[in-house]
């Protein structure tokens, strides 16, 4: 009775992380904490971060939603791997418009390359999705604290704790190997970092 009781509550909690952490929670986050360091004005904070926001999160957030609801996704998180290709390349394609759209309005370089973090490391995601289920929720965590580390300092390295309950999180609930969580975080760190800096 204990044990199926302490595998509830694991399962719970792994859920709820799983949930507060998903990729969608983390591309709604990051380009409004972009454009929170780079606005000047409420007017800049809402043409940058809306824009951001409209095509790095809604759009792509908005096809998994509706291709649940259709049927052709198992799930929000797209377990099946086999289904991961077009809602994948879907959202890189509108990730690229607002990458277009942001260097159109002359968007500051902290907030491009922030947008441009999760273009690569979506686009890797994708690559190697093909053939193999690389964590995305290890991967987007692992790159949002690169970059927060790199935009505010070593504080930010608090968050790697994150990083691995995410990871743990997917293992518990048996959407992902151990193997497949680290090799996702080993992606998203040098990834975020390389393009970050490269652009700032």
């Amino acid at each position: 009775m204990r044990a199926t009781t302490e595998r509830t509550v694991s399962a719970r909690l792994a859920r709820l992380l799983t949930e507060v952490l998903a990729p969608g929670i983390l591309v709604t986050a990051m380009p409004l904490v972009g454009a929170v360091r780079v606005s000047r004005s409420v007017r800049e904070f809402l043409l940058w971060g809306g824009t951001a926001l409209l095509f790095c999160a809604v759009i792509p957030i908005a096809v998994l939603v509706h291709g649940v609801r259709r049927g052709t996704l198992s799930d929000r998180h797209v377990g099946d791997r086999t289904q991961r290709a077009r809602p994948l390349l879907t959202g890189l394609a509108s990730v690229a418009v607002g990458l277009t759209l942001l260097a159109a309005l002359h968007a500051p370089a902290v907030l491009f390359a922030m947008i441009l973090v999760i273009f690569v490391v979506g686009a890797a995601c994708t690559l190697v999705n093909h053939w193999w289920k690389l964590s995305i929720h290890a991967a987007c965590a692992a790159a949002s604290v690169t970059v927060l580390v790199l935009l505010f300092g070593p504080a930010l390295h608090l968050g790697w704790a994150l990083v691995a309950a995410v990871a743990w999180s997917r293992v518990e609930l048996r959407d992902h190997t151990w193997p497949q969580v680290v090799a996702g975080a080993a992606a998203g760190v040098p990834l975020a970092a390389a393009t970050f800096l490269a652009v700032t």
